[in-house]
């Protein structure tokens, strides 16, 4: 009996530890699985090569229809309306063929606004086969779309108050964020990437409330997540962000999210929504809508803000069957265009953010404080070469171009001490630019603080027949986009066709979308352009072809994928032995005269802040060095677009004004180009230093241990022998 009973505690324990060690092994694979990384494939497409004569076979990318064949489209559509009348006489004598063309002209969708939402609705609904126009005041991401965090994210602050409140809407809204993350990547992998988040731990009980909430936030990513989260020691987050403060550090949780450059995403949405037919202008504004017989709207008026800056003027009517609005934190103005009585939904909230040199963070590790002085949020993380801090948030007046304020600038750089080594001193003067985008919130009555806003999008329309698409986040841009379209279906009398012939975007015979266009919603398959043909190594091949510097063409594929390819043709020959093309506008940065060619002929850039601050990054990462750079953009631009001298005068006016709000020192608002071109931007009066100055002055520095006298050079000694 003895031994049956010992016999049986024994296969009890086998059978606990077989099923404690099935139960391990699974979580350990779970955790260590082979991962599907966006961005390690291969590309789509394979690389260009020579063909057997020798002779070197670019893409043959599909050409974009100008500016100026986009807006004759837009002219169209009201020419053919003003004709209705006529043509229900002649289409009722010819069998109605004349009313069929005339109404082939008419947009089935107006999208007004040219951030992420408006370009995301423009391309969702061109590729249901849907006629569709979009256009913006100013430029594709203007506003809110180019002055984000510059993450991909689901959002753990959202999840954290979702838990802590129970608030089911906070919740979905990090469910469809997880989601729309992957597609992000998916679809645009050379301008989006993951990055690894750090959470310094202070008390070793903060440990496992962190390691639970990264955990669940990987839970829910379910199988779109990539990397899993994990708990770092004191000594090895030390070791991997050298800069934290050591004092009361117990350790770091370490979490997956994903990081993207905004304005370039936004164009790229722009430039693909052109490609598959959509109709897509810049500096547009419209000035008021149309209604019908019956109240409805069936169009709007606007006028051409190049034309006026170019001394002329061009102001027209688009007909449509419909409109939305996806105006950003301008919601409410164009709703108002529409019915001035209009109840306003918006609560507009700023965030400032800051650009740090480079050297204040590692290149491949962000950083989350989530417990700054007030209980906010603060990031801290490497992008494009230089570190992003922010955000702030705090309800704020809509202005075009906000200005990040002095008290702002300097939160953040506190809070940024607070978690840095104190031996690294984060001075006012090391911000190389800084400001302010305003968040579009959707309005809850019941809560006060903006704090207290989700992020969650509305989709409304009014009796006249407005859709109105606000609110939502960068990261759920496509999701909104898909809803808005949909309400579109709803509301007007339009309905979606089968695209059978879709564009050749990759620009590479015989590599079409492996998709169909059967008039479903699929954007979370489209991949944008530049992302057929870009590898992680597609910048050796633009190196080896071209003869570019390294740090350039890793620069050019991350920001236009194959595209790259187009950019660095249209580089100008150095006339060195290296590199062999590609004149930089900045010294401190990889950006070409290539690019400002580009933007020019291919992406719709139309002022030189255009491509200073959304075509190329240069005024978000150092205000200053954008400023000197201006010169030669204005020329190369007006070289392109035969400006003027009265042009290239008001360019330089309202580039240098525009740079005011990036944080460009108010003493250099009033340098001329002579100025510029003299070199004076680097220099400060006595009361700048301590602000702007990004080193000590002259007399505070070391002396040098040389043994050569100040001035004097030991390589050009006329007494040595070799000049003898």
């Amino acid at each position: 009996m003895a031994t049956r009973t010992t016999g049986r505690r024994l296969l009890r324990a086998a059978g606990y530890a077989s099923v404690a060690g099935a139960v391990g092994a699974g979580t350990l694979y779970y955790i260590y699985r082979p991962h599907d990384v966006p961005g390690l494939d291969a590309a789509h497409v394979p690389p260009p090569t020579y063909n057997d004569g020798g002779v070197f076979k670019a893409p043959n990318f599909p050409r974009e229809k100008t500016r100026a064949e986009q807006i004759a489209d837009l002219k169209a559509s009201a020419g053919t309306a003003f004709k209705q009348a006529s043509s229900k006489i002649v289409g009722a004598l010819k069998g109605g063929e004349e009313q069929a063309q005339s109404n082939d002209e008419v947009y089935d969708l107006l999208v007004i606004g040219g951030g992420a939402t408006g370009t995301g609705i423009a391309l969702d609904a061109a590729t249901r086969g849907l006629k569709v126009a979009c256009v913006d005041r100013d430029d594709f991401a203007s506003g809110t779309s180019s002055k984000s965090t510059k993450l991909v994210h689901g959002g753990v602050r959202y999840l954290e108050k979702a838990v802590w409140e129970l608030d089911l809407n906070q919740y979905n809204l990090v469910v469809e964020a997880l989601r729309e993350r992957r597609y992000f990547l998916d679809t645009a992998p050379h301008l989006s990437s993951w990055l690894p988040i750090m959470i310094p731990i202070q008390k070793w009980w903060q440990a496992p409330y962190f390691w639970a909430g990264t955990k669940f936030y990987d839970f829910l990513a379910g199988s779109e997540n990539i990397e899993s989260s994990y708990f770092m020691t004191r000594s090895k987050a030390l070791d991997v962000f050298p800069m934290l403060k050591k004092e009361g550090l117990f350790g770091a949780l370490v979490y997956y999210d994903g990081a993207h450059n905004d304005s370039r995403m936004n164009t790229s949405i722009a430039m693909t929504a052109a490609l598959y037919g959509a109709t897509m202008v810049n500096h547009l504004e419209v000035t008021a809508l149309e209604k019908d017989e019956n109240g409805r709207l069936c169009g709007a008026k606007v006028k051409d803000n190049i034309a006026a800056a170019d001394g002329g003027k061009d102001e027209f009517t688009i007909k449509a069957r419909g409109i939305i609005n996806a105006t950003g934190p301008f919601t409410d103005g164009m709703r108002k265009l529409d019915d001035p009585t209009v109840q306003e939904i918006v609560a507009p909230s700023s965030g400032v953010h800051v650009i740090l040199p480079g050297y204040f963070s590692p290149s491949d590790m962000g950083l989350l404080d989530p417990a700054t002085s007030d209980g906010r949020v603060i990031f801290f993380l490497p992008w494009q070469g230089n570190t992003i801090a922010g955000t702030t948030d705090a309800p704020c007046d809509i202005l075009q171009n906000p200005v990040a304020g002095e008290q702002e600038i300097e939160w953040i750089l506190s809070e940024i001490r607070n978690y840095l080594h104190p031996e690294i001193n984060v001075r006012r003067g090391d911000v190389l630019a800084a400001w302010s985008g305003i968040r579009p919130l959707v309005r809850d009555p019941k809560k006060g603080k903006s704090e207290g806003l989700v992020r969650n999008h509305l989709v409304t329309t009014s009796p006249s027949g407005l859709i109105t698409i606000s609110g939502g986040k960068w990261t759920t841009y496509r999701q909104m986009a898909e809803e808005a379209v949909d309400e579109a279906l709803k509301e007007f009398p339009i309905s979606t066709r089968a695209v059978p012939n879709p564009p050749l975007v990759s620009g590479v015979d015989g590599f079409h979308e492996d998709m169909n266009l059967d008039g479903s919603c699929k954007t979370h398959q489209v991949r944008l352009v530049g992302a057929h043909g870009y590898s992680k190594t597609l910048f050796i091949n633009l190196i080896q072809h071209y003869g570019i510097e390294t740090e350039v063409a890793k620069h050019l594929t991350e920001s236009y994928g194959d595209r790259a390819w187009q950019v660095a043709a249209l580089c100008e020959p150095t006339e060195q032995r290296y590199p062999v093309r590609g004149t930089r506008i900045s010294t401190l940065y990889p950006y070409v005269d290539g690019e400002v060619r580009y933007a020019v002929r291919h992406e719709y850039a139309q002022s030189a802040v255009d491509v200073l601050a959304r075509r190329t990054r240069l005024a978000f990462l150092n205000a200053q060095a954008a400023l000197e750079a201006l010169p030669q953009v204005i020329d190369l631009m007006a070289e392109e677009l035969k400006w003027n001298k009265g042009r290239r005068e008001k360019e330089w006016k309202d580039a240098v004004t525009f740079l005011g709000s990036m944080g460009l020192p108010k003493g250099k608002l009033e340098l001329t180009r002579a100025d510029v071109e003299a070199g004076k931007v680097g220099k400060y009066v006595d009361e700048e230093y301590g602000m702007y100055a990004r080193h000590d002055k002259p007399e505070e520095t070391l002396e040098s241990d040389s043994k050569f006298s100040t001035g004097h050079n030991p390589v050009m000694n006329p007494e040595s022998p070799a000049n003898a």
